[in-house]
């Protein structure tokens, strides 16, 4: 058996960790990227353990892996990985992934304003990555048709009673609801009560809210909740906190989350195409987010979103595994 080693690039968005793998993972086998997700989770698991859990990596790592595009007007592929799994689409990854898309060479650098076309397994996000003196440097990306699954919905939370929250898809699912109707502030409370009270949520709502995409039926699963104070964004910006996959929690204010935030937003008509609004994150961190289109996604009304924000470099890794090591293989402490 050859010797395993991974070799990655380490970034951050906003405080939420990118690893992102450039070397020594296999070719993962599909026809389309919604295929290569399933191969992966159904017979690569092995390594996304090995890379997001411990010893290496730690309960809220996130990765990316990079696959062949199949779709011609991409210029590169990804997977997403983190503690529980694969999502279906990642803002803080992809601001990330433009940026390095730029300085890796991968696609030539062109001032002020370099197009960088990446396929997820929700579709196809275009980003544009500013650049100075051949340096990416800030990065927004377009979303895929963004929009509200649900407005005002109920569940009821065990310990909480009937709960008033929103679905909304920015190329996943979440829930979405001020925290004050749980009893917790998200610029207050501890990360901890905070967590437990998103966690207690998503678990009701997947049981309570069934879910559907027009597009794919792997697409249609609730991916987190995501907790605000009850802001717009407009005036000042808005506090989040999202809790997804299991009790995995965002340090960034969450791309995909920001694009279902603002879709929900437009179809409550508190934002109008052209309007930016600011979100933050627990560690400070912000994000834009700006509706530029209306459109469809399926049967339901849907907006085209555009999320800025900047990615840094934290470092290089080569990982490898002994055949002796009986914990190298990957574990976690929750």
């Amino acid at each position: 058996m050859p010797e395993l080693k991974i070799e990655t690039i380490e970034m951050h968005t906003g405080g939420e960790p990118v690893r992102l793998v450039v070397g020594g993972f296999p070719e993962v086998p599909g026809p389309t990227i919604l295929a290569k997700r399933r191969h992966a989770r159904e017979h690569l698991d092995h390594l996304r353990r090995l890379l997001i859990f411990e010893p290496r990596g730690h309960y809220d790592m996130y990765g990316v892996i990079q696959v062949k595009p199949d779709r011609p007007d991409a210029h590169l592929a990804v997977l997403f990985i983190h503690n529980e799994g694969y999502s279906t689409m990642c803002g803080h990854a992809v601001i990330a992934l433009g940026r390095w898309a730029v300085d890796s060479g991968l696609v030539p650098a062109s001032e002020p304003e370099t197009t960088v076309n990446i396929q997820c397994p929700c579709g196809l996000v275009r980003t544009k990555v500013e650049v100075r003196q051949g340096r990416a440097g800030a990065v927004r990306f377009e979303s895929v048709p963004a929009f509200g699954f649900a407005l005002d919905g109920r569940v009821e939370v065990p310990g909480m009673g009937a709960v008033t929250l929103d679905i909304g898809y920015g190329g996943a699912f979440y829930a979405i609801l001020p925290a004050e109707r749980l009893g917790v502030d998200v610029r207050r409370s501890s990360v901890r009560e905070l967590t437990d009270a998103a966690s207690r949520v998503t678990e009701a709502a997947k049981e309570q809210l069934p879910l559907a995409h027009p597009d794919d039926p792997d697409l249609a699963f609730l991916y987190g909740t995501i907790l605000t104070d009850g802001g717009d964004g407009a005036d000042r910006p808005s506090a989040n906190i999202c809790v997804f996959a299991e009790r995995e929690v965002d340090r960034s204010p969450t791309g995909s989350g920001v694009t279902a935030r603002m879709a929900l937003q437009h179809a409550r008509g508190q934002v109008r195409l052209g309007e930016e609004r600011r979100f933050e994150s627990v560690t400070g961190a912000i994000f834009t987010g700006r509706a530029l289109r209306e459109g469809r996604a399926g049967d339901f009304s849907a907006v085209t979103v555009e999320v800025g924000g900047r990615a840094h470099y934290t470092g290089r890794a080569s990982f490898t595994l002994e055949p002796d090591d009986p914990l190298g293989a990957g574990f976690l402490l929750s």
